[in-house]
C-alpha cells in the first residue's frame, strides 16, 4: 500500500508540474486527486490511521489543486493581457502627424517619430495633413501604417 502511495504522490506532483506548462484545469485537477490518494495511501499504510489520513490527503490535494489553479489563471491572463511593448505593442496607439506627402510621411507615437504610411485613403476624404491624429494600424519593418483617427478615438 505504501508503493501505490508514493507512485500516485509522484504521478500527482508530475500532473500538476505538467498543469503548469499545459493549463486547461484537467491535470491539476487529476494531480490533486492523485495526491490525496497518495497521501491517504501513505499515511494509512505507516500507521497512521483514517483520522489522520484522510485530513491530511485532502490538505495535500487542496494546496496543490489551489497552486494549479493559480497557475491556470496566471496563463490566462497574460494571454488576455495586451503587447505593451514592441512594434505589437504600437498597433492601435494614437499618434500626431508631423510631416505628410500622401501617401506617406512622419508621425510622433509613443515618444518617438516614426516613418508612416496611409495604405488605405477613403475616397472623398482629405490627404493627411501636419496635426492630424493618426492610428496606428500596424507595424512593417520600422514604417508604421496608420489611418485618420474618429473622434471617439481621440477624445479619452
Amino acid at each position: 500500500m505504501t508503493a501505490l502511495g508514493i507512485a500516485l504522490l509522484l504521478a500527482g506532483a508530475a500532473l500538476v508540474i505538467a498543469e503548469a506548462h499545459v493549463p486547461g484545469g484537467v491535470l491539476g485537477v487529476a494531480g490533486g486527486i492523485a495526491l490525496i490518494f497518495g497521501g491517504i495511501f501513505v499515511i494509512a499504510a505507516l500507521g497512521g490511521g483514517a483520522a489522520l489520513a484522510i485530513p491530511v490527503g485532502i490538505g495535500i490535494g487542496a494546496v496543490a489543486g489551489g497552486g494549479a489553479l493559480y497557475v491556470a489563471h496566471k496563463g490566462r491572463v497574460a494571454g488576455l493581457t495586451r503587447v505593451r511593448s514592441g512594434a505589437e505593442g504600437l498597433c492601435g496607439q494614437v499618434g500626431t502627424v508631423r510631416r505628410w506627402a500622401e501617401p506617406s510621411g512622419q508621425v510622433f507615437v509613443d515618444g518617438a517619430l516614426w516613418r508612416a504610411r496611409h495604405d488605405w485613403p477613403v475616397p472623398g476624404e482629405d490627404a493627411l495633413h501636419e496635426g492630424d491624429r493618426v492610428i496606428v494600424e500596424r507595424v512593417s519593418g520600422l514604417t508604421l501604417c496608420v489611418r485618420r483617427a474618429d473622434e471617439w478615438e481621440v477624445t479619452a
